[in-house]
């Protein structure tokens, strides 16, 4: 059964995700099926669902109504797209009851539509599916739920999927260094996968070589190197980063940042491996998620902005992966790599000139003792 068919057996469509980026381009894909055979410009409406507070979610839903039950000019079927809809998520517009009741308020317009008359799109990201409304639509509607998000299972999906799209191969290391070096940003996981892909000769697979030698280093910033090398323990191979990355041009400053900001999320991950809350398995970091109610909110209103001091805000499987590159440090040789690197930033300021001696007698000093 085409796409097209099966979208008028329900009166709506409903596509939503975790991710933003993933969504739109879904729904995309679905307004211009939908709209193919539609000319006139009248009966075609995208409107705005993003919504900062309970006020916008409101003036959102009057213009969706006054859409969806103005008759076409010409006659024939009316398309409308609601889409960036983000006032399903858990958030405090999303929780408010207010939102709540205006929630309500749609569905009663979505059961009310005649597919006949008005084919209507709603994308929405993030969702909070344990509500009752994005249930309803999954029994109700067309519905789809895009993957994506901090799993990385569901990054490795993305990666393959769109890979496949681009028909091309890329190999279970390539994927996984992808991700490492990436994040979880799924709009650079998808540009990057078409540079990969136009790299590669044809019938050739994307290997860990060519992710390697393409793929900036954003999830560690431009750094990543030097950090990969010092925490896993390699005094040798950390040197030649420093070296080479001196021999750039390179300041010492965004050096400790790096190594900052990895080390303070080790940190937390340490604490909770030792408490016994979570441990290194194949998926990453497993008891993150569980752990996240007791812990997040000692972030206050930042915990769920992705940020280098919270752990909460951090991929499951990267953080793993990073625990486990090397022989993780206990507790106490994390504190005491933190306090090395707030004295290397402090004897910089004193010795300009020497940033690179500075950095060489400071990794000498961590990676030379237990």
């Amino acid at each position: 059964m085409n796409n097209s068919a099966r979208m008028s057996d329900k009166p709506f469509t409903f596509i939503c995700g975790s991710d933003d980026f993933l969504v739109d381009r879904l729904g995309k894909e679905r307004y211009a099926a939908l709209t193919k055979d539609i000319d006139d410009e009248f009966s075609q409406e995208i409107l705005s669902g993003f919504s900062n507070n309970v006020s916008e979610v409101e003036t959102a839903i009057n213009r969706f109504r006054d859409s969806v039950q103005t008759v076409s000019m010409f006659g024939g079927r009316r398309v409308v797209w609601l889409k960036d809809v983000n006032f399903l998520a858990d958030s405090v517009t999303g929780r408010a009851d207010s939102t709540l009741k205006l929630v309500e308020d749609l569905k009663e317009l979505l059961g009310a539509i005649n597919p006949a008359d008005t084919a209507v799109l709603i994308t929405a990201a993030p969702i909070d599916r344990r509500r009752a409304f994005p249930k309803w639509c999954e029994k109700t509607g067309d519905f789809t739920l895009v993957g994506g998000g901090d799993d990385g299972d569901a990054l490795a999906g993305v990666v393959i999927a769109e890979a496949r799209a681009l028909e091309v191969r890329i190999t279970a290391d390539a994927t996984r260094l992808l991700l490492a070096k990436i994040g979880s940003n799924t709009r650079l996981i998808v540009e990057e996968l078409r540079k990969l892909a136009n790299y590669v000769d044809d019938g050739e697979s994307i290997e860990d070589k060519h992710v390697a030698e393409l793929t900036p280093n954003v999830a560690e910033g431009d750094f990543f190197e030097s950090a990969e090398a010092f925490f896993s323990g390699d005094l040798k191979w950390t040197l030649a980063a420093l070296q080479q990355h001196f021999f750039a041009g390179g300041d010492a400053r965004p050096i400790i940042s790096a190594l900052q900001n990895r080390n303070r999320i080790l940190i937390q991950v340490r604490a909770l491996l030792d408490s016994g809350e979570a441990r290194i398995g194949s998926r990453g970091l497993d008891g993150l998620k569980q752990a996240a109610p007791t812990y997040a909110k000692k972030f206050g209103e930042a915990v769920d902005q992705k940020s280098a001091y919270n752990l909460f805000s951090q991929n499951a499987w990267y953080v793993g992966k990073l625990a486990s590159s090397g022989q993780l440090p206990n507790l106490r040789r994390l504190i005491d790599n933190q306090q090395e690197f707030v004295a290397a930033f402090e004897e910089i300021i004193q010795r300009p000139r020497e940033q690179e001696e500075v950095l060489r007698e400071m990794v000498i000093r961590c990676l030379s003792t237990g």
